[in-house]
């Protein structure tokens, strides 16, 4: 099929518009490759994707793991007193929710069916749509608004990124509903199985944020990290490299996919099977899983409730990263590593100074920190 051929993804009429590019002739990737055959065939007996459970066991996996440690996890939030924690657990938990949710319906709903087929799109996208807000949240917390510790400041950096994702999750729906890609036609079915926007957008969109999270990887070299107090855990670099190379991953298979070269699908099978299953408990592991599992964190701080009526300044700034003052707050803990309180604290003690560790919740479980002022003391001892 010849470009600007290409069919809509329920019926026959011709398309001005093609969501593939070829420099020759195009090739749509044959129904009986391996790399195709794992998106649309079924379990025997079952009449069940073996793509749908290969994604839904990890994730059914993880919400396990969550459930078992909520009570816990549960403990620990009400005893912090940066809002931070739950803004990042309740993301994680929506992610893996809608992401079993979309496996469980697109088991039951028929991909041929022309409403299954709508269905399916609108799942995966919705899917795309939360890890997207979670990846941007993450970033922009950590880089501009990581000092911004109340709740206000977190709702707004919350309601950008998801407007920022729904552009995105909006364009990839456009474009997979009715312009979607030759090469995830399944030609024995006359059906589409979902092909992310085509590889025209995924390639695109694939470079953006590789040289988005390459600049973020550098900027601890550069001058401006004297202008930032960019974050110390070497987690979070760890975090921003593994989201470098994935992107550089489907950039490639989503580029040789273009040119119709078969080994592209399987490249992107493997990169889209790995963000949508490691990247939620990459988050919680990153930034949740240190804190949820100590029992008494020496976190230094100093906690002031927060007023959201405008009447006050709901800002709580954080010291750059160099400095050395016990003027911490909990939200530190996930982007600043052990080695800045540390540091701090040894220097305090030798000024004469003091701080409050954060206690565990099992030490101080049912007191709420909510509406309470805690004041540095003087002239004692931690």
């Amino acid at each position: 099929m010849g470009l600007g051929k290409l069919e809509t993804i329920h019926g026959t009429s011709p398309l001005p518009f093609t969501n593939t590019f070829n420099a020759s002739e195009h090739v749509a990737t044959k129904d009986d490759s391996i790399c195709k055959l794992i998106l649309y065939v079924e379990v025997p007996s079952l009449r069940i994707q073996v793509w749908d459970l290969v994604m839904l066991v990890p994730n059914a996996l993880f919400l396990i793991f969550i459930l078992l440690r909520f009570n816990r996890a549960r403990l620990k939030l009400r005893a912090t007193s940066s809002p931070i924690f739950m803004a990042f657990y309740v993301l994680v938990v929506i992610n893996v929710i809608i992401s079993i949710i979309r496996c469980l319906v697109s088991m039951f709903v028929s991909a041929a069916a022309e409403v299954g087929s709508y269905v399916d799109t609108i799942l995966w996208v919705s899917v795309r749509f939360f890890l997207l807000s979670t990846e941007i949240s993450v970033i922009v917390f950590g880089l501009a608004f990581g000092h911004l510790d109340s709740r206000s400041s977190i709702r707004h950096v919350l309601l950008a990124t998801s407007f920022i994702s729904l552009a995105f999750s909006s364009s990839q729906a456009v474009l997979e509903v009715f312009y979607p890609d030759e090469h995830f036609k399944i030609q024995g079915k006359n059906t589409n199985v979902f092909g992310h926007g085509g590889m025209l957008f995924w390639f695109i969109s694939s470079i953006f944020f590789t040289l988005l999270y390459l600049s973020i990887l550098v900027l601890p070299w550069t001058r401006i990290r004297e202008r930032l107090a960019l974050p110390t855990k070497r987690s979070f670099y760890i975090y921003i490299l593994f989201l470098v190379v994935l992107n550089i991953s489907q950039s490639v298979g989503s580029g040789l996919l273009m040119y119709s070269i078969q080994e592209g699908l399987c490249i992107v099978d493997a990169t889209t099977c790995v963000y949508f299953t490691l990247f939620t408990p990459l988050v919680y592991h990153t930034f949740l899983s240190e804190f949820f599992g100590i029992s008494q964190p020496s976190i230094m701080f100093s906690y002031k409730a927060q007023v959201d009526d405008g009447l006050e300044d709901d800002i709580v700034s954080l010291p750059h990263q160099h400095s050395f003052s016990s003027l911490k707050t909990d939200s530190d803990y996930i982007y600043q590593g052990n080695n800045t309180y540390d540091s701090t604290q040894l220097d305090n003690t030798c000024a004469g100074e003091n701080s409050v560790s954060l206690q565990s919740p099992d030490s101080i479980a049912g007191y709420s920190l909510d509406s309470q002022t805690i004041d540095l003391p003087t002239n004692s001892k931690q």
